[in-house]
């Protein structure tokens, strides 16, 4: 595994894609911190609010401390619209580890502490508002703590039940390994997408996204393990009459004891590709759910559901800052898959001739 990581970090690309995977983890483990508002802020007032204009220069030509103006919002007689100008009128600076809005980090410690805010009366968007007036970068902060995670989860209970189907059905053979390839075809036939948003259609209404969430997570792993239980498969067979495998088998040792100590070990180096590869699928159906409105509930924020607010047209010329939830999915998504190339090219260099 120490190999594994010094060719992956000594490639350029893996290296960038690594990089660009722990700053978004590491906001995303301290949203709380770096977000300065809280998950429920909503100024309804602020509707669409562009992102604030940051200066550090005076109006005579000076450095300052960083500080900004809110805006004011206007309508526009002529084209019949909102608009939103800046009152010049009094700066307000940003401080950065003040106060503001009480917090738990992590949902344990009370906290008021925020990595950067404004004075009293002082409003800062980075990267604007929602239709709800809510800010754009903290709830993308918070957001991503689902859609970044889901993966993994889906990976705890579909990696298990994957490896110890595969290998039992590989290593007894015949019947055995016929009825349960069989069923695990039937489940992987199933259009598993589709399949998601008949059952998110049908969940009651009631369900708190952490339920939704939860049962998501469920419905991925039990329809992905099935692709995964059949290539496990195809590895057992072909080391399971290994001399190491018989001389396991001669000293008494128990079939499930071989399973699990001898053979399936020898599909870590799949097994740790196959895992890089499939956390975008989960991030993209999550994120798909979402966006259908089948996923992650309002008011809670997933990218997906935020990003559902930028299909309209007219947010897409005028919002452009709605888009940023689809950025990060996308970038989160090639770097995942960037890794994981690299690390089957590491464990398997024919592939990389190939």
């Amino acid at each position: 595994m120490k190999e594994v990581l010094i060719q992956l970090w000594k490639d350029k690309f893996a290296r960038v894609a690594l990089v660009v995977l722990g700053i978004i983890y590491f906001a995303l483990f301290f949203a709380d911190f770096i977000a300065p508002y809280t998950m429920d802020f909503s100024d309804r007032t602020m509707a669409y609010v562009p992102p604030s204009k940051i200066f550090t220069i005076t109006s005579d030509g000076k450095l300052s401390k960083p500080y900004t103006y809110n805006y004011v919002r206007e309508f526009d007689d002529v084209n019949l619209e909102i608009t939103y100008k800046l009152d010049r009128s009094k700066k307000h600076y940003i401080e950065f580890f003040a106060q503001g809005k009480p917090y738990k980090f992590l949902g344990l410690i009370p906290m008021k502490r925020h990595l950067f805010t404004t004075d009293d009366g002082g409003r800062i968007f980075l990267l604007g508002t929602d239709i709800n007036g809510r800010d754009v970068f903290s709830r993308l902060l918070f957001g991503g703590r689902i859609s970044m995670t889901i993966g993994f989860l889906a990976l705890f209970v579909l990696f298990p039940i994957g490896l110890l189907y595969g290998g039992i059905s590989g290593y007894f053979g015949g019947k055995t390994d016929m009825i349960m390839m069989r069923f695990a075809e039937a489940v992987m036939s199933i259009p598993s997408f589709y399949l998601l948003i008949i059952l998110a259609s049908i969940l009651p209404p009631g369900m708190t996204s952490t339920q939704r969430f939860l049962l998501i997570v469920l419905i991925l792993a039990l329809i992905g393990w099935a692709g995964f239980a059949r290539v496990v498969r195809g590895m057992v067979l072909s080391v399971k009459n290994q001399e190491y495998v018989q001389a396991a088998r001669s000293v008494g040792a128990s079939k499930m004891r071989i399973i699990l100590k001898h053979i399936l070990p020898q599909t870590t180096s799949y097994v740790i590709v196959a895992m890089t590869l499939s956390v975008p699928s989960y991030i993209l159906s999550e994120s798909g759910l979402s966006f259908l409105g089948l996923g992650i509930q309002q008011p809670d924020a997933s990218w997906g559901n935020m990003l559902k607010e930028a299909q309209e047209f007219t947010n897409i010329l005028y919002r452009p800052w709605l888009l940023t939830p689809g950025f990060l999915i996308f970038v989160s998504v090639l770097a995942f898959n960037v890794i994981g190339d690299t690390i089957r090219d590491v464990l398997d260099p024919k592939s990389k001739v190939r």
